[in-house]
């Protein structure tokens, strides 16, 4: 593991742990496309959030899942209601790159965690906030090379 991934994978660590004891529910904003071309991805990630766990370290979670129709533009717009209105302590998504790349940039402005679940590439400094899931895209298109 890189010297920057572990720093990251420490400041979420403790952020997710002290955001529980900082309040008395974890809440989390998903952005999700639910709509649109990417609904195809979106939909069945919406599917798996309803196995999560009610409660996370004996902190009972709450989250709240906007459609982004796909939409970057929607995307920055639930993103920040989620962060301004809900006070959201994560957020996550989208299923597709441009609206999580809105996403982080709202991530970014407000200084709120980002699980991003589509392989995006950030600018460096504007990664800050935001943490990529799967793999990298060169990663995934690449990897029939190495058979």
């Amino acid at each position: 593991m890189n010297t920057k991934l572990a720093i990251k994978t420490g400041v979420l660590a403790a952020m997710l742990a002290c955001a529980g004891l900082a309040h008395a529910e974890l809440t989390i904003g998903v952005v999700m496309s639910l709509t649109g071309p990417g609904s195809g991805l979106g939909i069945p990630a919406k599917n798996g959030f309803a196995l999560w766990p009610e409660t996370i370290g004996g902190e009972k979670v709450k989250m709240i899942i906007l459609d982004d129709a796909t939409d970057p533009t929607q995307a920055s717009k639930n993103a920040r209601r989620l962060v301004a209105e809900d006070k959201v302590d994560l957020l996550i998504g989208s299923a597709a790159v441009p609206p999580t790349l809105a996403v982080a940039d709202v991530a970014l402005e407000s200084q709120t965690v980002q699980l991003a679940i589509s392989p995006i590439e950030t600018a460096e400094g504007k990664d800050a906030w935001t943490f990529r899931l799967p793999q990298s895209t060169a990663v995934m298109a690449g990897a029939w090379w190495s058979r």
